[in-house]
């Protein structure tokens, strides 16, 4: 059975012009071949920049690119049929298609509203004024451009909690939406920051209406009966209430399929908080590993001095394996992104190999990481900046190493700051490996296989370290990792 392995199959600033969905049908063969399973693609509906839109400023949910609004009729990624196509070609590799749902809010209204608001304070949202200011407010989501078809739900401002931008008067900040929901309180059940942190941009979902909480129930059901879909990556879930997650997900396994794969973004480090939320949603999904991906970039940046030993410390993937996706980097910790937070190059081989090769955990791989990625940008400093992403060179052979030799009994070797290994023991069927690494000096370790590998002839996988070692006789074995890399040796006769 294929060792789950997920691909995001996009960046921040992949290409404008419609060619992605074209892209995936194109890789499809090339990624079931690779050993890749999972392919997460971008938000597939129109954004609020329309063509330009990364998907993440949600407009419409139910226009896959078949509409003229926001400026065209295809996203950024295509058209409908582009994505259709796409999906069946994944399908017909074998590859399970991953959509991803942003719920928390919605921007680039069709109408302004009359509405009633009342100023938050934006650095403790828990602090509201008394005084209910009258304005007016972009929350009418009429979508003139679909004419009903799909769905005829109007969004209008009992669907939101709070918004950015008021006018008569004009003024920006955070505003809490006067409505008959939640006793004029934002939503519980969300994280903490900034005393509550329900609120993050442009118009935000009011989940307690339960016209809205139908509707997007609605619209998984519907996307699944419109396109293949074998699971959900979930867009900003510390802002959005844990129950509307827990039900949401339970409703889309009992009527899509009940082995759906869902990963949520809760950008958060801290285990108590992901603890808290995993037992808020009774453990029906999981989520990304913020703190690993963390370790990684810092690892990356202290090199010899970081003691490898550690490097799993506070993790989700050491607390609570089986709800951990792990992953190197993303589109919003690439360079010039809000949460930058990049791993050096000489580092991502080390990175990917732990999280490609160990048991725990499901791993992400990051498009720019396997095909490279070029960019300009703006950065915070304010000067623009020319960005170049290389190919981690070894990562397709970690891909297959995954396929081929992550299996069986694991024991992590972590007794050396500088040095660590990963043994998979591989089982009657099929083959183990052992992983290298080291962020210092060229060095050895002593691995103890057992008498079953006496006499064994091993090779490096990668093409790291040249030429053969052989296991004594107690099936004892010294591999080798070249300084500030890795290696990983497999049994000659499994190649």
């Amino acid at each position: 059975m294929s060792q789950r392995t997920l691909l995001q199959f996009f960046h921040w600033y992949y290409p404008a012009g419609g060619g992605l969905w074209n892209d995936v049908a194109e890789q499809a063969r090339h990624l079931a071949e690779l050993g890749i399973t999972d392919v997460w693609l971008p938000p597939a509906y129109k954004g609020a920049s329309g063509g330009l839109s990364v998907g993440y400023d949600s407009y419409d949910l139910f226009d896959l690119g078949e509409f003229d609004q926001k400026g065209g009729v295809a996203t950024k990624y295509g058209d409908r049929a582009a994505l259709e196509r796409a999906t069946t070609m994944l399908r017909n590799e074998g590859l399970r298609i991953i959509h991803d749902g942003v719920f928390n809010h919605k921007i680039g209204a069709d109408e302004t509203e009359s509405v009633s608001v009342r100023r938050a304070n934006p650095d403790d949202r828990t602090q509201l004024d008394d005084q209910i200011i009258k304005a007016r407010a972009w929350t009418k989501f009429t979508f003139p451009g679909r004419r009903g078809k799909h769905s005829r739900f109007i969004w209008d401002a009992r669907c939101f909690t709070g918004i950015d931008h008021i006018e008569d008067p004009v003024e920006d900040g955070v505003f809490r939406i006067a409505n008959e929901y939640g006793e004029g309180e934002w939503h519980d059940e969300v994280d903490d920051e900034l005393g509550n942190y329900d609120y993050l941009m442009g118009a935000d979902v009011e989940f307690r209406n339960h016209a809205v909480y139908e509707e997007l129930k609605y619209w998984g059901r519907w996307l699944a009966d419109q396109v293949a879909c074998d699971g959900f990556r979930l867009d900003a879930a510390k802002h959005i209430p844990a129950w509307f997650f827990r039900d949401w997900v339970g409703h889309m396994r009992d009527t899509v399929r009940q082995d759906l794969f869902v990963v949520a973004e809760y950008w958060h480090p801290d285990m108590d908080n992901l603890h808290r939320y995993l037992d808020q949603v009774d453990k029906q999904l999981m989520l990304f590993d913020v703190a690993l991906c963390h370790r990684f970039h810092e690892a990356s940046l202290a090199g010899e001095s970081f003691d490898l030993r550690t490097l799993f410390d506070e993790t989700l993937v050491a607390h609570s394996p089986d709800h951990a996706v792990t992953l190197v980097g993303n589109h919003d910790t690439q360079p010039l992104q809000a949460l930058e937070a990049p791993v050096e190059d000489w580092f991502k081989p080390l990175a990917y190999a732990l999280i490609l090769i160990r048991e725990q955990g499901v791993p992400c791989i990051f498009h720019p990481d396997l095909y490279g990625a070029s960019y300009t940008d703006t950065g915070g400093d304010g000067d623009e900046h020319q960005i170049d992403i290389s190919p981690v060179k070894c990562l397709p052979r970690l891909i297959e190493a995954r396929q081929r030799f992550a299996h069986g009994a694991q024991s992590d070797l972590f007794d050396d700051p500088h040095c660590i290994a990963v043994v998979r023991h591989g089982t009657e069927d099929h083959p183990g490996a052992i992983l290298v690494l080291s962020n210092a000096t060229a060095t050895e370790k002593k691995v103890a296989l057992g008498k079953e590998h006496s006499g064994a002839c091993f090779r490096d996988f990668l093409g790291h370290v040249e030429g053969e070692i052989f296991a004594d006789e107690e099936g004892n074995v010294e591999v080798a990792s070249p300084a500030g890399s890795l290696s990983l040796w497999v049994r000659s006769d499994s190649l």
